[in-house]
Parts: C-alpha cells; structure tokens; sequence
C-alpha cells in the first residue's frame, strides 16, 4: 500500500506547486514609457527606460546638399531639418529600429537672417511633427532645442543627435 501511496502523493505535490505557476499571467515586455505633462505638447516631457534596455547614441547630424553638384546649398530651417531627421529614419531602419525608438533630441539651430537673427524653431518643429507623435509613429522624444552663433561648417542651420533606446 505504501508504494501506491508515495507516487500518489508526490503527483499531488507536483501538481499543488505547478499549478500556481501555469496560472500566472504572463508578465508584460518591460517598455520605454513617455510622460506628457500638456497632453497638446509634441514632445514628451520624460522618459524612462527600463533595465536591461539597449542604449544607441547617434551622433549630431546635418542636411546633405540640396544639389550634390552645390554642396554650399543645404537650404532653410525646414529643408535642412526635413534632410536629417530622413536620414536618421534611414539610419535607424539599417539598425533594426524606427523613430519611435527615438528617447532623447537635442536640436541645435542657427539664427537666420530672415528671422531677425532669431532660430526658425516653427520651421524645424513643422517638419519635426511629420516624423513624430503622428498616426502611423506616436511616440514623441523629450528634446531640448537651442539657438547657437554657428556650426562646423558654413551654411549649416540645423544639427541633430538622438539617443535611442530599444526595451528587452
């Protein structure tokens, strides 16, 4: 009787301890969350990434020439801005990754003087909310955006980098 017993019981057993475990949800994928303190803003006000995460840092970038025969001529705020942020989109999807990856911009912009000296800021956030906070990619980036005298080369208004974060 004994050895019918102790099977039974270590089946019982087994099962007690399993049971819980088959029961339990699913834990949910860790996630970059995005926090907007005015819900109309088109960045985010912070971000957290979660542990285990995978960090990419990409570099300032600038426009490419409008006409590669002219590399003088990169255009205003808005064709330089449109000229980056599409090559950054290129950039990510060669890494296996999109805009929406996208956690951290910092914009850096030259007066022009068809603006009184003044960064074109309207310019670059009008092409800014093509890549961002749209139907088809709604994540928006927290960024920080500044006015500088100039940048490394001539012609140049616009710089970007990004820091992107891909969850586990």
């Amino acid at each position: 009787m004994k050895k019918i017993i102790l099977p039974a019981l270590a089946t019982v057993l087994a099962l007690s301890v399993a049971a819980p475990v088959m029961a339990a949800p699913a834990k949910a994928k860790p996630a970059v969350t995005r926090i907007k303190s005015n819900p109309n803003a088109i960045i985010a006000s912070s971000a957290t990434v979660p542990a285990g995460s995978t960090l990419h840092f990409l570099s300032g970038s600038v426009a490419s020439p409008v006409d590669p025969a002219k590399p003088e001529i990169l255009g205003d705020t808005k064709q330089q801005t449109l000229s980056i942020l599409t090559k950054m989109k290129a950039q990510l999807e060669g890494m296996g990754l999109g805009m929406g990856d996208v956690v951290k911009m910092t914009v850096f912009l030259v007066g022009t003087p068809e603006n009184g000296g003044r960064m074109d800021a309207p310019a670059m956030n009008e092409v800014f909310k093509t890549f961002f906070g749209t139907a088809e990619q709604p994540n928006v980036p927290t960024r920080s955006t500044v006015q500088v005298a100039a940048l490394g080369r001539p012609y140049v208004l616009v710089e970007i980098e990004a820091i992107v974060a891909k969850a586990p």
